[in-house]
């Protein structure tokens, strides 16, 4: 029988974590994340579970196979089986050794930690496989840090496989496993528990409850695998996965462990890490725990803003520090409009403070994550958050160049050769003579600079080239332009051609069809090739795409070239690790010239 791929395609991303659709796109047989089952489970339904699994042991290396349970591989006319072989798995700790023995398999491939450093075979562009099953995850999971390393090249090396850890998944640990970037699930843990009397719940093993009548069979396993299994596809629908992961883990300090392994890899390389630029909807981000300030969302924001964000050119040289609130963006809600009306001169570059971003300037409150979170609020700060806000602080003030720092945050500063005004004292942001005090500071200190306000329209102009510059790296497109509307939805023209809006609600640059060619001639924007003389119809998608160019965060925009000329925009569905190959579509078509 010919060995046919699995037909899939991605219904909902959130980081590296995807929901798939398998089967005919138009009517899926079923979805993943699923469980895989073997001859020693009960039959579940094809919706939960599409693959089961063998493993024969007769022979060496074992010979492994997988069957669909529905038709899911194109065209759709009957069950499919793929075969493999297991290969000589040697520990983790032998990584160094090379045993010549690695898994083989088309559809099915079985890697390890020690053909991931030494078959060569898996660099052949040409091995898609339909799964790939990280044979050593047991091992591998009591290793620390080397699971979260394993899946990391995996995803990367296969973005349009489907990953399976045989052996370590559970109702309490599969939010985490799907997080970091593992697909398939199998029911080995569960029948363990079941042996043993426990049950494996969502929060972790626990006794039965005999006063409600529970007991350990395999179908209270399976009840406990279905909820979980529900919650993680529509975490991964509602784009709230991080926050489930977050609340799933704290039953398990080695789950904690591989979260925070999983954060310090992403945010030492957030191109890998799969993030937005901008969110669909009202999605929140919700940081409920400590762990939450380790996300590397949040990381990329701190950096962003302490390394490289330049303010309006008119505000570099008064830095003001201002509150949080719980409304976003803050300019909504009460206490900065009293803050904003005491504020007499457009001089000053308003940054408020918070955690766990650490700061937040005006001109990119409407942006993705500042817009979007939800912290508990206490009053009070701790050591950690005190520290990443100082840092932030002593930063950009050093790189910026401030001259003053008008303090109405809150927070005590000492910043080295820098006058710091505190107009609070201890009082409260809102207070009379709090308000007075800032509106006295706002006055003295740029007349004190010889500093005039500027006009609204430069202002305007100033804010949208220090928005782009933090969103797209360059504001060059904005040369010669005019901004014009009423706030907050702003319209930016040049020789009387409209290039694009800015509207607070979506986060970002609306770019019109005769911006492309402007913003081409910056050299900043990501890039899609099509395929030679392909007729562009729809979306882009791995079918029609030669290559691309750039960091690709999901909801950047992009160019789209053909044979060298630029034929128009789409706005990235995908991020960079999926690129070019990755399943589905990749970028949303916006203009075609």
């Amino acid at each position: 029988m010919e060995d046919r791929p699995l037909a899939r395609d991605v219904i909902a991303r959130q980081r590296v974590s995807r929901l798939f659709s398998l089967g005919d796109r138009a009517n899926p047989a079923s979805w993943a994340p699923a469980i895989i089952i073997s001859e020693d489970d009960p039959e579940l339904p094809i919706s939960m579970s599409p693959l089961s699994f063998r493993r024969d042991n007769s022979d060496f290396p074992s010979k492994l196979t997988m069957f669909t349970r529905a038709d899911i591989c194109y065209p759709f006319d009957g069950l499919d089986a793929w075969e493999a072989n297991e290969g000589l798995i040697l520990p983790p700790s032998l990584e160094e050794s090379d045993s010549g023995s690695f898994g083989t398999g088309l559809n099915l491939l079985p890697v390890s930690w020690q053909s991931l450093h030494h078959d060569n075979t898996l660099s052949d562009e040409s091995l898609e496989p339909s799964v790939v099953v990280l044979t050593d995850a047991p091992q591998l999971a009591n290793n620390r840090g080397k699971l979260v390393q394993a899946l990391d090249v995996v995803r990367r090396r296969f973005p349009t496989s489907l990953i399976w850890t045989p052996g370590i998944s559970g109702p309490d640990n599969c939010h985490l496993l799907s997080w970091l970037g593992v697909d398939l699930f199998d029911l080995s843990r569960s029948r363990n528990a079941s042996a043993a009397g426990i049950i494996l719940s969502q929060s972790g093993p626990r006794e039965p409850e005999v006063t409600l009548g529970e007991n350990a069979d395999i179908d209270t396993q399976i009840n406990h695998w279905v909820s979980a299994l529900s919650d993680l596809r529509q975490s991964i629908r509602t784009g709230t996965l991080r926050e489930s992961v977050e609340k799933c883990i704290v039953s398990s300090p080695r789950s904690v462990e591989r979260l925070r392994v999983h954060d310090a890899l992403m945010s030492g390389n957030t191109a890998n890490a799969g993030l937005s630029s901008t969110v669909e909807g009202k999605r929140r981000l919700r940081c409920n725990s400590p762990i939450s300030r380790d996300d590397p969302l949040i990381q990329d924001w701190r950096a962003r803003v302490s390394e490289t964000h330049v303010p309006p050119s008119h505000q570099a040289d008064i830095l003001l520090l201002l509150p949080c609130s719980a409304t976003k963006p803050y300019r909504l809600s009460p206490s900065h409009h009293r803050f904003m009306k005491n504020i007499s001169s457009n001089r000053i570059h308003q940054v408020m403070v918070t955690a766990p971003l650490g700061l937040v300037p005006r001109e990119l409150e409407d942006l993705w994550p500042a817009a979007h979170y939800d912290i508990p609020v206490t009053g009070d700060w701790d050591e950690d958050e005190i520290a990443i806000i100082t840092r932030m602080v002593s930063r950009i003030v050093e790189r910026v160049g401030y001259k003053q720092v008008i303090n109405h945050s809150g927070l005590e500063f000492c910043i080295d050769g820098i006058n710091v005004r505190d107009t609070r004292n201890g009082e409260t942001a809102g207070s009379q003579n709090s308000l007075s005090k800032l509106h006295e500071a706002s006055m003295d200190i740029p007349l004190s600079l010889d500093l005039e306000d500027v006009k609204q329209s430069e202002e305007r102009l100033r804010t949208m080239e220090s928005r782009s510059r933090f969103i797209h790296g360059t504001d060059k497109w904005l040369e010669g332009t005019v901004v014009s509307g009423r706030p907050p939805i702003l319209t930016i023209s040049k020789s009387g051609d409209q290039l694009a809006r800015w509207n607070p609600r979506d986060g970002r640059f609306a770019f019109s069809k005769k911006s492309l060619p402007i913003i081409d001639e910056s050299g900043k924007f990501p890039k899609a090739h099509l395929i030679e003389n392909h007729d562009w119809i729809g979306d882009i998608f791995p079918t029609n795409i030669e290559n691309f160019e750039g960091d690709i965060r999901v909801g950047d925009e992009m160019l789209v070239y053909q044979d060298g000329t630029l034929v128009g925009s789409a706005r990235a569905a995908a991020p960079v690790w999926e690129w070019p190959k990755g399943p589905g579509r990749l970028a949303r078509t916006r203009h075609r010239l």
